[in-house]
C-alpha cells in the first residue's frame, strides 16, 4: 500500500494490470570467440520476455510502477547447450518528489552455469526445479521485489524473500553452484539467508530508513533527509559490530557507495567526520569513495 500511494503521488497516468518489471537483459559473449552466434540474441530476447511477461505476484502493477532492472549476462564459454557465465543484476527505484532514481541492488553472481537450447520455452513453476537458468532468474526477480518493497515499508519484502527461499529449496537437488550453504560466502543461498536472518536485520532497517525516511524526504527537507542517511550508517555500524565483514554489508555498498559519497559531499552540514569514520570502519574496501567526500 505504501508503494502504491507513493507512486500515485509521483505520477498521474496509470494503466492497471501490467506486469511487475521493466527489465533489460544483455547477453555478452565476446569471451566465447563467437559473439555473433544467433543463440545469444535468441537467449537475450527470450529472457527479456520471460522476466517482463511472467506474472510474478498477485499485485496489479500499473505501468509506471514497474521496477526498472537489468540483467547483464557475460558468457565465458559455450559447449553445445552448456553455458559458463556470470550475471550482474541491478535494480532501481524512483525518489519521491524528483526525477532521480536510485540503485537498490547491484549483485555480481559468478556461480551461473546453465543449459539452454535455442527457442526452448521458458516457464517458471514455483513447485519444481525446471532448469538452473530459470531458477537463477526467478531467484533474482523475487529478491528485487523484496528489496524494492523493503525500501517502501519496513520489512515489506518478506513474502518475496520467502519466495526466493522457495526457489533455493527447489534448486538444491540440482547440485549446481550457488544454492547450498557450502557454496561460499557470496552465493545466492548466503544472500537470501542473510536477508531473512535476524542477525542482519540492520540491513533491512537501513534500506527502509535510507530510502523512505532519507532520500524520499529530501525534496521537502534536505537536511532532515541527509541526517537520516547518516543515522542509517550508524545502524549498519551496529550490525558490523556484531558480524563484521558480512556479505550483506557489501551488497548494501555495492549499490550505494557512490551515492553515499555524493550525498555527504554536498548540501546542508552534518557531522561528516563521524560519518566518514563509520564508513571507513564498516566498508573499508570503498575507501576511495570516502576519500572523495568533501568536508
Amino acid at each position: 500500500m505504501v508503494r502504491i500511494l507513493f507512486i500515485l503521488f509521483c505520477f498521474t497516468f496509470s494503466i492497471t494490470g501490467a506486469q511487475e518489471f521493466n527489465a533489460r537483459v544483455v547477453v555478452s559473449a565476446e569471451q566465447t570467440g563467437n559473439p555473433n552466434l544467433q543463440v545469444f540474441k535468441t537467449l537475450e530476447r527470450s529472457l527479456t520476455e520471460f522476466i517482463n511477461n511472467t506474472k510474478w505476484t498477485d499485485v496489479d502493477y500499473r505501468t509506471e510502477e514497474r521496477i526498472n532492472c537489468s540483467f547483464f549476462i557475460n558468457v565465458l564459454g559455450l559447449n553445445n547447450d552448456s553455458f559458463t557465465a556470470n550475471i550482474q543484476v541491478q535494480a532501481s527505484r524512483p525518489i519521491f518528489g524528483s526525477g532521480y532514481t536510485t540503485t537498490i541492488l547491484n549483485v555480481n553472481d559468478k556461480q551461473f552455469n546453465f543449459n539452454y537450447l535455442e527457442f526452448q520455452p521458458l516457464n517458471y513453476n514455483p513447485n519444481n526445479f525446471e532448469s538452473n537458468l530459470i531458477s537463477v532468474l526467478a531467484f533474482y526477480v523475487y529478491t528485487i521485489l523484496g528489496v524494492d518493497a523493503d525500501t517502501f515499508e519496513l520489512n515489506g519484502g518478506t513474502p518475496y524473500f520467502q519466495e526466493a527461499r522457495n526457489v533455493i529449496g527447489n534448486a538444491q537437488s540440482s547440485g549446481t553452484l550457488g544454492w547450498s550453504a557450502q557454496d561460499g560466502t557470496q552465493s545466492r543461498f548466503r544472500l537470501n539467508d542473510d536477508i531473512l536472518s535476524g542477525t542482519y536485520d540492520g540491513y533491512r532497517t537501513a534500506m527502509y530508513d535510507y530510502h523512505r525516511l532519507g532520500l524520499d524526504v529530501m525534496h521537502n527537507n534536505l537536511k532532515e533527509g541527509k541526517e537520516k542517511i547518516v543515522e542509517t550508517l550508524e545502524t549498519l555500524r551496529k550490525m558490523h559490530n556484531t558480524r563484521p565483514n558480512s556479505y550483506i554489508m557489501r551488497v548494501f555498498f555495492d549499490a550505494k557507495a557512490d551515492e553515499v559519497a555524493s550525498i555527504l559531499s554536498g548540501g546542508p552540514a552534518v557531522n561528516l567526520a563521524s560519518a566518514v569514520q563509520t564508513l571507513n570502519t564498516i566498508a573499508p574496501t570503498y575507501s576511495d569513495n570516502w576519500k572523495n567526500i568533501k568536508f
